[in-house]
């Protein structure tokens, strides 16, 4: 049996992560991998779906050419060409994943075998068994279908397989609001699709703020996406060449009931962790409804075995795999045992206007802390969104008592790049005050989070109070001298 310090099961980012870390750090790591190097992130999801959306928004602006003094044109998306782009992007980002970088780290790969525990600590690979000190679960999510009348029969697609498109459907009911769902309606939507999409929740992203659910489902219709909201999709049938999706208001009553149409079925509600085979009751770990059972270090339920980035079910995005999979490193590898963080951990749904967010929503900070107060600024007030035509949307930002900041909200114009200084704001614990008196480039959008917390100083020192209190100050100071 070979022994390791470290063994890594998936080449997801979770596992490249742990494995390179650990190897980097002078430990023998072996990373098992059925597949690719890269995963999820790099080959169905981060990657190829934002090439998509970039493609998606060069149409919508072309099509906008006349509001920026420039001739109006027509618009033909070349689909195929689109997905063609999409393929050359997975092929340049994934270079850095090549198998010989990270041999040449000291990592031994066993690439296109599977990985089944046969103990606590052991795993059978290839006819081969393999011990580690440490072992980590990284093997990542795959979608999961609702339980829907006939939609198997009737057959749909997933983010995998729509990827794999090589023709543009011409109609498309989309049943799931969250990020994937919104990002894959409107980019289709700008590519000519007519899309519908089917909702459980009244708006859409129902995690996020109120305020912003309202405002994308906004730019959505602006776009041509039939938004259905408050519906569970109940069946699906096949009719006239089209696929029928029946859905029925949550109070159940017949006048609550719709149908959506169209060529194609995308579910995009809900993904489940991909641990099929790998044999985890051998080693004793339990996995939950959502995913694997892991504690605040991140270890399972068998000890010395960490779980790490989706297959946790915890925050499925690739940069919060990242960020667990560094604390598993120094917890499998060193006896002081690190707590995971996710309250800084950041997202961003890539829709456009973009939807990011770090910490709690208003709600949630009033329900955990007892007092919130929230402070917000329009793009529609911000002079460079004005200069971009780009308008639509807010930042908001979430205080508790002293202006500590405790979460931060923006829709907007590529405010995924910009929320990382809220983000660090919260992660070191400041105050709202420390992002008003932070010079920021005029013009830019980054503004919008510096205006936003000008509101603070606003309504709790510019009120009309103060302003009668200082003014006889003043006017006494210019009687007496």
């Amino acid at each position: 049996m070979s022994d390791y310090d470290l063994l890594v099961v998936g080449g997801g980012t979770a596992g490249l992560v742990a494995a390179a870390g650990g190897a980097s750090l002078g430990a023998r790591v072996a990373l098992v991998e059925r597949d690719r190097l890269g995963g999820d992130c790099l080959y169905r999801g981060c990657v190829p779906t934002k090439a998509l959306v970039k493609s998606a928004k060069v149409a919508s602006l072309a099509r906008r050419a006349e509001e920026f003094g420039l001739r109006p044109m027509d618009v033909e998306v070349d689909f195929p060409a689109v997905m063609r782009r999409m393929r050359s992007v997975i092929q340049k980002a994934g270079e850095p994943d090549d198998p010989e970088r990270f041999r040449e780290l000291g990592v031994e790969l066993y690439l296109g075998e599977e990985a089944r525990f046969t103990g606590p600590k052991e795993l059978a690979v290839g006819g081969r068994r393999l011990g580690g000190r440490g072992v980590v679960l990284a093997t990542g999510s795959h979608a999961k279908a609702p339980p829907v009348e006939g939609l198997a029969e009737a057959g749909y697609l997933d983010n995998e397989r729509l990827l794999a498109l090589e023709r543009m459907p011409g109609s498309m009911v989309i049943i799931g609001s969250g990020p994937i769902g919104c990002e894959f309606a409107q980019m289709f939507a700008r590519f000519g699709c007519r899309v519908e999409l089917v909702s459980s929740s009244p708006e859409p992203l129902p995690k996020e703020e109120p305020e912003v659910s309202a405002t994308l489902r906004r730019s959505l219709e602006k776009d041509g996406v039939r938004f259905h909201g408050g519906y569970r999709a109940e069946s699906v049938r096949v009719e006239g060449g089209e696929k029928v999706v029946t859905a029925r208001g949550k109070d159940g009553s017949t006048a609550g009931k719709i149908e959506a149409r169209g060529e194609e079925i995308l579910v995009s509600a809900g993904r489940a962790p991909t641990v099929d085979g790998l044999g985890l009751e051998n080693a004793g770990v339990e996995v939950g409804e959502r995913g694997v059972t892991v504690d605040e270090h991140l270890m399972t339920t068998a000890e010395g075995v960490y779980a790490t980035g989706d297959v946790t079910g915890r925050m499925l995005f690739t940069h919060a795999a990242e960020h667990q999979s560094r604390t598993v490193i120094s917890n499998a590898l060193f006896p002081v045992k690190r707590k995971i963080d996710h309250s800084a951990v950041p997202w961003t749904t890539f829709t456009d206007p973009e939807v990011a967010r770090v910490g709690l929503t208003e709600s949630e900070a009033r329900e955990k802390h007892g007092h919130a107060e929230s402070f917000r600024h329009d793009f529609a007030e911000l002079d460079r969104a004005l200069c971009d035509g780009e308008t639509e949307g807010f930042a908001k930002l979430v205080t508790g008592r002293g202006g500590r900041l405790l979460g931060a909200h923006i829709i907007g114009p590529d405010s995924g790049n910009y929320v990382a200084e809220s983000v660090l704001a919260l992660r070191k614990g400041m105050k709202i005050g420390d992002l008003s008196q932070t010079v920021h480039v005029y013009p830019t959008l980054a503004e919008i989070t510096k205006k936003a917390a000008d509101n603070y100083y606003r309504e709790k020192f510019f009120t009309r109070r103060n302003q009668k209190i200082l003014g006889a100050l003043f006017s006494l100071r210019r009687r007496l001298f």
